[in-house]
């Protein structure tokens, strides 16, 4: 499974916005800071507002934070607002399904398993999880690209399911 540069960008938001808890973020920081397109990154950032999952203020002075704590977001739940497609294949879609093994084929029921539980485990997972790194080992200061950490998965904390 692959997630579009839109989820990538939208979970990129977020997590910038997470490490940066005591300031507004602006669309031109982000752009910057990731060279991505402000028109793209203001659809997103539209998107999480309208979620509820961001707050954001125009003006001079404005920009962006989050309207929940890190730790109410699972990674889970944003993937499933941010991605319009989770076909992995042709027969996902019954209204466009052509493949002629479909009444003897089982690997239908393989893939399903297996997308219901990669959305599992990113449901254990919050948005405080993936930018602790941050908190612990790193000085004051904004999040920048120089200084935000690559962690492995499998240290990342995990959240209790809810």
């Amino acid at each position: 499974m692959r997630l579009t540069d839109y989820t990538d960008y939208t979970l990129r938001v977020l997590m910038f916005c997470a490490l940066n808890p005591e300031r507004s973020v602006t669309i031109a920081e982000l752009a910057e800071s990731h060279a991505v397109s402000k028109n793209h990154l203001m659809k997103i950032v539209n998107d999480l507002a309208r979620q509820g999952l961001l707050q954001t203020t125009r003006g001079r002075g404005g920009g962006l934070r989050l309207l929940k704590p890190a730790a109410d977001i699972r990674i889970g739940d944003v993937v499933r607002q941010s991605e319009t497609d989770f076909r992995l294949v042709e027969c996902f879609d019954p209204g466009h399904n052509t493949c002629t093994l479909t009444a003897q084929c089982q690997l239908k029921n393989v893939f399903w398993t297996a997308q219901q539980n990669f959305l599992a485990e990113l449901d254990k997972v919050t948005l405080a999880d993936v930018t602790r790194a941050r908190s612990v080992g790193q000085g004051a200061g904004p999040a920048t690209s120089a200084n935000i950490q690559t962690v492995a998965v499998s240290a990342i904390g995990r959240a209790a399911p809810r």
